[in-house]
Formats: structure tokens, sequence, C-alpha cells
């Protein structure tokens, strides 16, 4: 919009393009004194994640799965009205929606490859077993005798 910059990077060569993000300003609750109840700095920051051209089609499908919870008729919003400013809780809120998406379409982690026991662990952990055993055996009182 007037000034923002134009598109914010989620990974690699892929942004979110100023044109698709949808804004809308409120009064925020937050910091601000008497100047709070006069402007709107509170964003709602919206982006039609069903719709959008921008994303490949693989992080789209993997985002619509990851949001789903998210997900309004395939909208996601952020809400940002930390700062006094208008213009600093913009930065904020399109920061943290690159970082939702960002983190949204991430590759799945790799399978966990299950590894064996080596022996010598499992026998030195049954030895220590059985050495412990006995200690405590002859603590019992029927060998005091």
């Amino acid at each position: 919009m007037d000034g923002m910059s134009g598109s914010h990077v989620i990974r690699g060569s892929v942004s979110l393009p100023e044109a698709e993000l949808m804004w809308r300003f409120s009064r925020s609750s937050g910091p601000g004194g008497q100047h709070v109840n006069t402007s709107d700095s509170k964003v709602e920051l919206s982006f039609d994640l069903a719709k959008t051209e921008a994303l490949p089609a693989v992080w789209k499908q993997r985002a619509l799965e990851r949001l789903a919870g998210r997900l309004v008729d395939g909208v996601v919003t952020v809400r940002s009205s930390e700062h006094r400013s208008q213009w600093r809780n913009r930065e904020a809120a399109a920061v943290r929606l690159a970082a939702l998406l960002a983190e949204a379409t991430a590759p799945p982690p790799k399978p966990r490859k299950p590894t064996r026991i080596p022996r010598g662990i499992n026998e030195r952990r049954l030895r220590q077993k059985k050495q412990r055993s006995e200690t405590k055996q002859g603590r019992s009182p029927r060998n005091w005798g």
C-alpha cells in the first residue's frame, strides 16, 4: 500500500505480493496515552491462502493442511497492536504473516531411521543391573543370619 515495501519474502524467491494482502485498521487497546483514542494503530492483515497464485502448488497445499485450524474460508489473519504507531504494527504483522507461512510451507522433516542398540551397550546394562540386584539382595534381613 502507500509506502510499504512491495513484498515480503517467505522463503527463497517466493514472496507475498502486496496486491493480495488485505489490511484493516482499528483503535488499539495498547499503549499510546490520549493519542490512542484518536488513531487506528491496531492492524489486522489477511491473506487469502486458498485463492493465491503466489505460492507454488505444493507449498499452498501444505499450508492449507497445516493452517486448517486458523483459516476462515481459506483466509489467514494476523493481528498486531503492540506498538504505538500503525506503521510499526503493519511491519510487525507482515513479518508475522511471512514467518507463519514460511513455517507452514516448510518441507516435512525426514522420517527417523531407527538404529539398533549395540550389543556391548546392552550387555553392559544387563551386567550393571545384575550387580545392582546382588547389592540389594545382600542388604535383605534373611542374609544376616
